[in-house]
């Protein structure tokens, strides 16, 4: 069994977002002890923003050639099982280096395709994905989060789109809105409850 840890918060130590992702993981290795890890940080080391040239050899744009970092990204997720993403939200919408990460892993053939209708089959079903979410306000509003919670949201449709139809969140929100230590606790919570791989 294979995992794949994501990290994308600039926060370091302070993020919650690491925190309940770690927590996540540390539970699913309590279980397994024979999982193996992988982890990457995608503040400390990020890929670049999406170019032809930039983007895994396995992807058309690249022309066949494309960057080894990205084309490595690409296979640490294709060889993944579980896959845990710590996924803070900014400004409305996930962080730039996480997009970035998105876009080698969005890879026609690799992980969807086109029938001949123009319907597009998901490739990674296969997979489990959590997502540990962090968020500044309260988006209990759904007119409110209508409008602007574009993380959840995007990420849902993200993974729908390659074949993950049930993507698990552990959402703490409030962060910013006073409500830091009891969103925290609550999501560490549910974090020690996941379901075993």
């Amino acid at each position: 069994m294979k995992l794949l840890h994501i990290d994308s918060s600039i926060l370091g130590d302070h993020s919650v977002s690491r925190q309940v992702s770690a927590a996540a993981v540390a539970r699913l290795r309590l279980a397994d002890p024979s999982i193996e890890v992988t982890y990457r940080d995608l503040a400390r080391e990020p890929l670049p923003h999406a170019t032809p040239a930039s983007m895994p050899a396995d992807h058309p744009l690249s022309g066949g050639t494309g960057d080894a970092a990205s084309q490595q990204a690409l296979e640490e997720f294709l060889a993944a099982d579980i896959v845990v993403i710590g996924a803070p939200m900014y400004n409305f919408s996930i962080p730039t280096q996480l997009r970035a990460w998105i876009d080698r892993i969005l890879v026609p053939g690799k992980t969807f395709s086109y029938g001949a209708d123009g319907k597009v089959a998901g490739l990674a079903g296969d997979k489990r994905v959590i997502v540990a979410l962090a968020r500044g306000g309260v988006y209990s509003d759904p007119a409110f989060a209508t409008a602007a919670e574009h993380a959840e949201t995007y990420l849902r449709f993200i993974f729908g789109f390659i074949g993950v139809t049930a993507p698990e969140f552990i959402v703490a929100e409030g962060i910013s809105a006073g409500l830091r230590e009891p969103a925290l606790e609550a999501a560490l919570r549910r974090a020690e409850e996941l379901r075993a791989a």
